[in-house]
């Protein structure tokens, strides 16, 4: 007679190949605490829903994304939760019913479990240590919240998220688990005045620029450790320490670690790329650089992505056929990309020449042997946020 598997149980064991697969590929850091925190904490019960998706796409060539919970495939639902990958719980900030969960196609994530791997890898990056306060910014479903309070308790824990909802089913799932941490429905861009000041404050979310509210609540020598973002979709991860006077200092952190935008911080619709392409000059120029430049699956693409981003930033990037539309609905200004011969025609108008200035910090960096982005330094003072290279021009981050 075979005997029922106990869901605990099994979670128990997934758990432990997590972890021993996440030690194995260099995540746990030879942190034992660490590990203990990723076998205890349970992560399906902070996922009682999300999303997968399918090999197939729609008839429009969206991404279909098929629902999974306990109910419709269990062991679907268990093998994922415990794999190391994003877990989508929200699509353009609606709610799922997950008691009657529909298939659905495209859509922007709002809400996930971030894959465990880059939890653990932000909460080490911020050398998260015992006694320290820490500002989470972006609760998510909890687990990540979860995981700090597991390695260095409930009290020094404070972890908002903009979403009630959201936070709401966080919170159940981290007290059922024995997790009291300060939970509070809040904007990030704002931190959070009531526990202020604190050691570290690590953000799950993606700005434009770095909050000044989060420099004013970290005390001197403490960190910030977000990733800035833009609507060129350029990303970027930051270390900075506050200095006693109030400005702030770092560097960039080097790989491809992408997240969602604060809500605030999202790019605006800019209509119909057609409305912004009439009004363009009919005899176009060569162009220095092609949008392979930015837009290849490349880590250096990744990361011009970000600079050139930051000397455009309202703009915006669309394709339409093989015509490359770049839009900024702040100033009106727009530009079109079109093949020809191997090359690439440029047409602009408008008071900011975009494609230029993309151009022109193309020209900088292979002049500099293509610099990686730990070569660049965060400053932030009373007269804005600059990027800086000993070899390129400074780079400034949008007001916000």
């Amino acid at each position: 007679m075979t005997m029922p598997v106990d869901p605990e149980t099994d979670a128990a064991r997934m758990r432990g190949a997590m972890a021993e697969d996440l030690a194995a590929r260099g995540f746990l850091d030879d942190d034992p605490a660490w590990r203990a925190a990723v076998e205890t904490v349970p992560r399906h019960r902070f996922v009682p829903g999300f999303y997968l998706p399918a090999d197939e796409r729609d008839g429009r060539g969206l991404t279909v994304w098929r629902p999974v919970t306990a109910q419709l495939d269990h062991g679907r639902w268990l093998a994922a939760a415990y794999s190391d990958t994003t877990l989508i719980t929200q699509f353009d900030g609606d709610e799922p019913d997950w008691k009657n969960p529909a298939e659905r196609c495209g859509g922007a994530p709002t809400s996930s479990s971030t894959l465990p791997s880059l939890v653990l890898r932000m909460w080490a990056d911020a050398d998260l240590r015992e006694g320290h306060t820490v500002l989470e910014i972006g609760t998510g479903t909890g687990y990540s919240t979860a995981l700090a309070c597991e390695r260095l308790g409930s009290a020094g824990i404070t972890s908002i998220d903009v979403d009630a909802h959201r936070l709401e089913q966080a919170a159940s799932a981290l007290h059922a688990c024995g997790y009291t941490p300060t939970l509070a429905v809040a904007d990030g861009l704002y931190g959070y005045w009531p526990e202020a000041s604190f050691d570290r404050i690590v953000a799950a979310c993606s700005f434009r620029a770095v909050p000044p509210a989060l420099v004013a609540q970290t005390r001197p020598g403490g960190t910030i450790l977000l990733t800035l973002s833009g609507w060129l979709y350029g990303y970027a991860r930051v270390l900075l320490t506050v200095a006693e006077d109030g400005t702030a200092e770092g560097r960039l952190l080097g790989g491809t670690v992408s997240f969602m935008s604060a809500r605030t911080h999202a790019a605006p619709a800019f209509g119909n790329p057609g409305h912004w392409a009439a009004e363009l000059p009919g005899k176009p120029r060569a162009g220095r650089h092609g949008p392979e430049r930015i837009t290849a699956a490349t880590e250096e693409a990744f990361h011009l992505r970000f600079l050139v981003q930051s000397a455009v930033p309202d703009a915006q990037l669309v394709t339409v056929g093989d015509v490359v539309h770049v839009v900024d609905v702040v100033s009106g200004s727009a530009a079109t990309l079109t093949p020809d011969d191997g090359g690439w025609q440029v047409r602009e108008r408008g008071p900011v020449g975009l494609w230029e200035r993309v151009e022109r910090v193309l020209d900088a960096y292979d002049t500099a042997g293509r610099p990686g982005p730990e070569t660049f330094t965060l400053c932030i003072h009373e007269g804005g946020q600059h990027l800086r290279h000993p070899q390129l021009p400074c780079l400034s981050l949008p007001s916000i």
